[in-house]
């Protein structure tokens, strides 16, 4: 079955790039979420203070993967304690967020935000909501890394090796 999950971490360029490598991920594009305005631009996103979060629609096949696993893989590229920032990434935008669809996801969510903590002394600022809308990014920004491979990515190259070698559900 084909499921969905959102994710925010910071700059959508690399964690689209980072996510579209795991097998069982079916598809990816790259968008604004949960902010307080419809339709926004990038440059509403960026200057006009619209609220939304660059942020990545994922769709995985969840008999390949689990959402545990996509979870996990996420939390190896955040910081989960910084608050609207990644990176050298600063602004609401590059705000961490895990927004679902489907109540069911959420205590998996929980339990999983809920397990980070234990590696970590400071609290786990990753906000964790339904997703109350999202709009797909302008075309430019899909592929983004596909179609620039030496494009900005606040994520280290290497890591998008290690997506292609965690092909595996756990």
């Amino acid at each position: 079955m084909i499921k969905k999950i959102y994710l925010a971490g910071g700059c959508f360029w690399g964690v689209e790039k980072y996510f579209s490598s795991i097998d069982g991920v079916v598809n990816t594009s790259v968008g604004y979420a949960n902010g307080k305005t419809l339709n926004p631009t990038y440059e509403d996103v960026c200057y006009k203070d619209s609220g939304h979060a660059e942020t990545i629609e994922i769709e995985y096949d969840d008999n390949l993967i689990n959402l545990e696993f996509l979870l996990e893989m996420y939390f190896k590229i955040i910081d989960p304690t910084s608050l609207n920032r990644q990176g050298p990434d600063v602004g609401t935008q590059y705000r961490t967020g895990i927004y679902y669809l489907n109540e069911t996801d959420k205590p998996i969510i929980l339990k999983s935000i809920e397990n980070l903590q234990k590696d970590y002394n400071d609290f786990i600022l990753v906000e964790v909501k339904p997703l109350e809308h999202y709009f797909k990014a302008e075309e430019y920004h899909q592929k983004y890394l596909d179609k620039n491979p030496n494009g900005y990515c606040h994520i280290p190259k290497n890591f998008f090796d290690l997506a292609k070698q965690n092909n595996k559900k756990e």
